[in-house]
């Protein structure tokens, strides 16, 4: 029974939210009640939690070390020595071969992005995360290619304005994570990151960064709003304020070394961003009547 725990936080469940992005082509054309369509979609939600917990697995795995060295990665399965690396090589293999199954049975648009995901982020686990700045746009990268691969499997086109918002907003969450580590860093005393190409002089630099890319993409947001298929596109604007707050707040939190070291943790049980996801959700419906 001890290894059922084990193996929830190796295969990182509690970040399979993140799969739901390849739903928002569906969301975004208004296709939710297209059953097909829709069943396209969730199985493409499958195969990429599936394939991310692949991922995940082998970065424990090539992370070993410097996770052992690491004030709280050192309670990780494999690290911890919950689990070994045959296990973890077996459903890695698994996990792939589970995810690849899973596309098989949608469009090689969505295949050729499920698998452009998993070499990017296996090269991330690899070289990727240890190189300044390449590392934050590769993990924005991963998340867009989540949306891509939403309409590889629905064929419902995404606009450039919708890419264009999601790889500003995901790069702030990437920036905010590596502020996050990094500013512990900097509180043990330490003037770098493990494994990582930061120092602690770059804080400034990050801090600077990471919001306006998040106020980038409310602005790419507010342009978008007009295109829109609505019929009171206007409305929308009221969630251009809601969410220069909830990334306003996210980076305060960070400076005060209060928020979770994973942003969609934070945001998964954060109260204050259940409020703002729904007013935001309220507000797509007010627009659409």
């Amino acid at each position: 029974m001890n290894f059922l725990p084990a193996w929830q936080r190796a295969l990182r469940l509690h970040q399979w939210p993140k799969n739901l992005l390849v739903l928002i082509p569906v969301i975004a054309g208004h296709k939710l009640e297209d059953l097909p369509v829709l069943a396209r979609a969730l199985l493409g939600v499958v195969a990429f939690c599936f394939c991310s917990s692949s991922v995940y697995v082998i970065n424990d795995l090539t992370d070993l070390e410097s996770d052992r060295a690491h004030p709280t990665k050192c309670k990780r399965p494999f690290a911890a020595g919950q689990l070994s690396v045959t296990q973890g090589l077996s459903a890695a293999v698994i996990l792939a071969l589970a995810s690849a199954a899973c596309g098989l049975f949608l469009p090689p648009m969505f295949m050729a992005c499920l698998a452009a995901y998993y070499c990017i982020a296996i090269l991330y686990s690899g070289f990727i995360k240890k190189l300044m700045l390449l590392d934050v746009f590769a993990l924005a990268g991963l998340y867009t290619i989540r949306i891509l691969a939403g309409q590889g499997a629905t064929g419902i086109k995404c606009s450039s304005w919708l890419l264009g918002f999601s790889m500003f907003l995901f790069l702030s969450m990437a920036l905010l994570k590596r502020y996050i580590e990094l500013h512990r860093v900097n509180l043990a005393g330490r003037t770098s990151a493990a494994g990582r190409g930061y120092f602690t002089s770059d804080l400034p630099m990050l801090l600077s960064l990471g919001p306006l890319s998040g106020w980038l993409a409310v602005l790419v947001l507010s342009l978008y709003i007009n295109s829109v298929i609505y019929h009171h596109p206007l409305r929308l604007l009221l969630v251009c304020p809601l969410l220069l707050y909830w990334i306003s707040r996210a980076w305060l939190l960070a400076t005060r070394d209060i928020l979770h070291d994973d942003p969609v943790v934070f945001a998964l049980k954060d109260r204050v961003s259940y409020v703002v996801g729904g007013l935001t959700a309220f507000l797509i419906w007010f627009a659409s009547i």
